[in-house]
């Protein structure tokens, strides 16, 4: 495979891609995306008229959650990452406009699709990066922890998500079902699948280079959540190998066939677009924005 990648000259791209900067821009997009996702969530608004602190707690974690928990199970300090002061005046200054900007400008320009789009597509050049760092970390810290490695690499990607739960109750709101552990996400399954993959090239069963992997994952992150997002999608590129593999190891009953079923019994119901579970939740704010009108 490498071979093949030399003779299409990938490599010293490759090289490039994986030792550009991160910060400010590609950091800035990220900030933005996680507390755009974060003022879709029910209550946020509110949150944010009656207790500023809180609001900005649930910011900072929704952007540095996955530091924080690496640091936790790494045995580091959970506050170890807030020595990054331009970091941390970046992420306020973010959340600040996002909340509180005249006439909600900079979030409406932020949330324009166009726009949006290219964030999102940054945002997942950062999440590939931090995988790969995590994993990278647990190598030195635990060198052959390949387990440890998985953990940490895929903690480093989806840390937000899994501790959506805690965020939840500094916005006063508790919703165990939507633990991303039960219903994981296509972010959430991917870094999984991503911290595999680096772990198994950290370990050399992987031939190819670790800037070569880091380009392949980030194009693909970057080209399913842009058309995902694009279409208003929460689905998964993973679904039917994931169905599958379910069915043939666990005897789960396959994706499609509950699909037939559902669309059998239930044959007047109107299909509908799908949307993000962000996107639902901004449709009810407005809702609710309009009635108090």
């Amino acid at each position: 495979m490498e071979n093949v990648l030399a003779v299409l000259n990938v490599g010293d791209f490759a090289q490039a891609f994986s030792k550009m900067g991160m910060f400010p821009v590609f950091d800035l997009a990220y900030y933005i995306v996680s507390i755009l996702y974060l003022k879709y969530e029910p209550g946020s608004v509110e949150v944010s008229r009656r207790s500023p602190v809180a609001s900005w707690l649930c910011a900072m974690l929704y952007c540095f959650g996955s530091y924080i928990l690496a640091d936790i199970l790494l045995g580091s300090s959970p506050i170890d990452y807030f020595q990054h002061n331009s970091h941390i005046l970046l992420a306020s200054a973010v959340w600040y406009l996002i909340f509180y900007c005249p006439l909600n400008l900079f979030y409406k320009c932020v949330a324009f699709l166009p726009v949006k789009l290219v964030l999102v597509a940054l945002k997942e050049v950062v999440r590939t990066r931090k995988i790969a760092a995590g994993v990278h970390h647990a190598h030195h810290a635990y060198h052959h922890g390949f387990f440890i490695m998985v953990i940490v690499g895929y903690v480093k990607g989806s840390g937000v998500a899994l501790i959506s739960n805690f965020e939840q109750l500094l916005r006063g709101v508790w919703r165990p079902e939507t633990n991303e552990i039960l219903n994981m996400s296509f972010p959430t399954k991917a870094s999984l699948y991503g911290a595999i993959l680096f772990t198994m090239q950290e370990a050399h069963w992987l031939p190819v280079s670790k800037s070569t992997l880091i380009l392949i994952f980030t194009l693909f992150m970057a080209t399913s959540k842009v058309v995902m997002t694009a279409r208003h999608s929460h689905g998964s590129p993973f679904t039917l190998i994931e169905s599958w593999i379910c069915h043939l190891l666990f005897g789960s009953p396959l994706a499609g066939s509950e699909e037939d079923h559902h669309h059998a019994s239930s044959p007047a119901t109107p299909s509908s677009p799908l949307k993000t579970k962000e996107e639902l939740s901004e449709g009810v704010r407005k809702r609710k924005a309009k009635k108090a009108e």
